[in-house]
């Protein structure tokens, strides 16, 4: 469960930033190239590129290079296990961390 939790807090630091979460809404209309990210934000090229690696290293964002753009899209499996194990984590459950005695 530790590694659940470790997963977790690493995507949500990296939507923790309100720029990063709204390239992550950008997303969620489908694949974007990064030009057409950077139009978004008043952001040089590498600001852009460390946001992105964030969010691609959390698990959140997927990459791909067609020549010399690079797009970018959600990772649908990763959006979804993270709706899913929030759910779990803002809900008591029959196997509730709260349910265990303290030692």
């Amino acid at each position: 469960m530790e590694k659940i939790y470790t997963d977790t807090a690493k995507m949500l630091k990296a939507i923790a930033e309100p720029k990063r979460l709204k390239i992550v809404d950008m997303l969620s209309c489908g694949e974007l190239c990064a030009c057409k990210i950077l139009e978004a934000f008043h952001v040089t090229q590498p600001t852009l590129s460390h946001d992105m690696k964030l969010l691609v290293e959390a698990g959140l964002v997927k990459d791909r290079r067609s020549g010399k753009n690079i797009y970018y899209s959600l990772n649908e499996e990763a959006i979804v296990e993270l709706q899913e194990i929030l759910s779990q984590i803002f809900q008591m459950q029959d196997h509730c961390i709260c349910q265990q005695e303290c030692e």
